[in-house]
């Protein structure tokens, strides 16, 4: 009962950083980015690529996007029949609430009171409603996440400015890339083949 209870506080904390994300973005305090891990980052978040997007006061959230798992979503909810149809394996979105799966989808309009946007056309959700509305309705229209990357206020420029990520504008192409492998070394090479980012970088993109 006590990891139930931490999972359901963990959601509710995820529940308002989707509603600070949605603040954030229609009050344009700072703008989305693409980071990709430098050479020298260790550990669990070595050669990724991750979006981040502003959520509250200077923090942010966001996914890991090279991460592809050998998990599908027929295997996770063997119970939910239209899980089937999802070709895409599921995709480490980073270490917490690892248990929980998100979507992130394009839209042309916002889809509900269930999503937040991401960036651009993208939304995302943490609503089961919602993931199994979206699985029954347009099943490969959407990336399936486990977990997320969450910075505390003030965190990932701080990380940035120790040299740990390179900077640039998000590309919602790449949420979508079939094959994730390669990702990293190809955006690596195109940010000068691991020279260290400058902590200007980031203060340049917000």
């Amino acid at each position: 009962m006590k990891g139930a209870n931490r999972f359901v506080r963990m959601l509710a904390v995820l529940g308002a950083c989707l509603l600070a994300l949605g603040a954030a973005r229609a009050q344009e305090v700072g703008k989305p980015l693409l980071l990709v891990a430098s050479p020298e980052m260790k550990a669990f978040y070595a050669h990724t690529v991750l979006v981040a997007v502003p959520a509250g006061e200077s923090g942010h959230l966001g996914f890991i996007l090279n991460r592809a798992t050998e998990v599908t979503l027929a295997r996770l909810f063997p119970q939910h029949a239209p899980s089937a149809k999802v070709v895409d394996p599921v995709f480490v979105g980073g270490p917490e609430l690892a248990q929980a799966i998100f979507a992130v989808k394009r839209s042309e309009h916002h889809p509900g009171a269930d999503w937040a946007r991401l960036f651009g056309d993208l939304f995302v959700t943490a609503s089961a409603e919602a993931v199994d509305l979206t699985i029954e309705q347009t099943p490969n229209d959407a990336r399936y996440f486990a977990g997320l990357v969450v910075w505390q206020p003030g965190e990932l420029d701080r990380e940035v400015g120790k040299g740990f990520w390179h900077v640039s504008e998000p590309d919602a192409g790449l949420l979508f890339r079939k094959d994730a492998a390669g990702m990293w070394e190809e955006l690596v090479k195109r940010f000068g083949n691991g020279a260290a980012p400058s902590r200007g970088m980031l203060n340049a993109s917000l």
